[in-house]
């Protein structure tokens, strides 16, 4: 596998009607017609990403792909033909502040490189437009803040592409937690990382991505061990080795940590960007468990527990997501963890995660953080 966007890409389509029925109204999108009302989107930044985001929406019912943002003219000529989208909802990056005088989009994706995210997100803020914006949320905790502040100041919402909390698998590991099938959770182990390909990538230039493996994938880990545990760290301890400090001169490759929680949980997490067959998801409880393998890529993710296989429907995450993200606005529904404030919880911890590896793995307390 090159590349992030190979190790992800392999996903099934198939979706069953009969497991449909216990998820979500907007976890229906095969088996329902288009509704009346449309969440009108437009996507910043039309790279892999962004491309694999259009194409899933193609199938979504609630939301709907009405724009794009992208300073690279030839690509928005490719977008406005592929997804039907009309010249006046094209933006490049210096005029897409004027998205302001443009009552036909509702709310705009932000795929960009991970440290654009903070100034992408203050500008479309400023244009009175909801913001979706993609996972890390940013380089830091404080740039996070300042995005949270800029919403709440222009009254949009804004939420992180956590595709992770529409998924079936997922959200039936948080419905057992919940409903206490798991018992006391007592210990998650959880990681995910592949082999990075490129080594001209922008993914390993600090500058674009903020840091490595853990900004890009161990996001996960972290975010599912607070599901896991439905609790959130009071510390962290984290260790970070390197196996091509020439590759990897400007960002992380390989990062364990550890979570310690309230309850007294330890959660036992990893991300890397050195080799492959490296994604799992497992809590154990008093009276049973989940295991999730894949957990995080784009699928189909499997899943067992003490009680046997798991039967989730296999689903297009971003299809899923969208329609999520679009039931969400549109009927005033809670959201299921997926708001900038989700984001900044995460973010702190990635911050204690550095600070941990600069003070050479020393434990960092996260109360007043």
């Amino acid at each position: 596998m090159d590349s992030r966007r190979d190790f992800l890409q392999k996903f099934s389509l198939g979706i069953g009607a009969t497991a449909l029925s216990a998820l979500p109204a907007y976890a229906n999108s095969c088996t329902r017609p288009k509704a009346d009302k449309q969440l009108r989107v437009a996507i910043m930044g039309l790279g892999s990403y962004g491309t694999r985001v259009a194409d899933a929406m193609k199938d979504c019912k609630m939301a709907t792909l009405v724009g794009a943002v992208s300073g690279t003219p030839s690509k928005l000529e490719d977008w406005k033909k592929k997804y039907d989208i009309p010249e006046k909802n094209t933006y490049n990056y210096e005029t897409v502040g004027q998205i302001k005088n443009n009552p036909d989009i509702d709310i705009v994706y932000i795929t960009t490189p991970n440290s654009l995210h903070h100034k992408h997100v203050l500008q479309i803020a400023a244009a009175g437009k909801h913001v979706l914006c993609e996972k890390p949320v940013a380089d830091n905790a404080k740039q996070t803040r300042e995005m949270i502040a800029a919403c709440e100041k222009a009254g949009v919402k804004f939420y992180i592409g956590y595709r992770m909390h529409f998924e079936p698998h997922t959200r039936e590991l948080i419905r057992m937690r919940e409903a206490g099938e798991l018992g006391k959770i007592m210990h998650v182990n959880n990681y995910m990382g592949f082999k990075s390909g490129d080594p001209n990538q922008w993914r390993l230039k600090k500058a674009l991505a903020g840091g490595g493996a853990m900004m890009d994938v161990g996001i996960y880990a972290l975010n599912g061990a607070r599901y896991a545990t439905g609790e959130e760290p009071i510390w962290v301890t984290a260790q970070e080795s390197k196996t091509d400090p020439v590759k990897f001169k400007e960002v992380d490759e390989t990062i364990m940590f550890q979570l310690g929680f309230p309850s007294g949980v330890i959660a036992s997490c990893g991300t890397t960007y050195a080799f492959n067959n490296y994604e799992r998801l497992y809590v154990v409880g008093e009276k049973g468990f989940v295991e999730l393998s894949p957990a995080f890529s784009y699928g189909p993710i499997k899943g067992r527990t003490h009680l046997g296989p798991m039967n989730q429907p296999i689903v297009t995450h971003q299809t899923l997501q969208m329609d999520g993200i679009a039931d969400i606005i549109l009927n005033n529904k809670p959201d299921p963890n997926v708001s900038g404030a989700e984001g900044l919880k995460d973010m702190i911890v990635v911050d204690a995660v550095y600070e941990s590896i600069r003070k050479g793995g020393a434990k960092i307390m996260l109360a007043g953080k």
